[in-house]
């Protein structure tokens, strides 16, 4: 097993200490301290910006129309309901761009 003395390649380790106290003198006046305060910063990129505004536009919407569910289970339920399927490919491609935007 290795010495610990030897850990330093010989070399002594110094291990005396200073101390440094240095004594002013006191009067019987009270002292007065000023405390800064402090201030705390916060950066955000851009990508979180963002995403604070849609929050932000997302909370002024509301959820959903509860009519036109309303009437979309009434037209599901009589059989009426009907797809329009280039309207809803060109919403979902809509949908997609808005995502690639982000």
């Amino acid at each position: 097993m290795t010495n610990i003395d030897h850990l330093r390649g010989g070399q002594p380790l110094n291990t005396a200490r200073t101390v440094n106290h240095t004594k002013t003198a006191t009067t019987n006046t009270p002292s007065t301290t000023t405390i800064e305060p402090q201030h705390d910063a916060v950066s955000l990129s851009s990508q979180g910006k963002a995403v604070g505004q849609i929050h932000q536009q997302l909370a002024a919407e509301t959820s959903f129309d509860a009519t036109k569910v309303a009437e979309i289970k009434q037209a599901i339920a009589n059989g009426s309901y009907t797809i329009d399927a280039d309207k809803l490919a060109n919403n979902m491609i809509k949908f997609e761009d808005e995502l690639n935007d982000l």
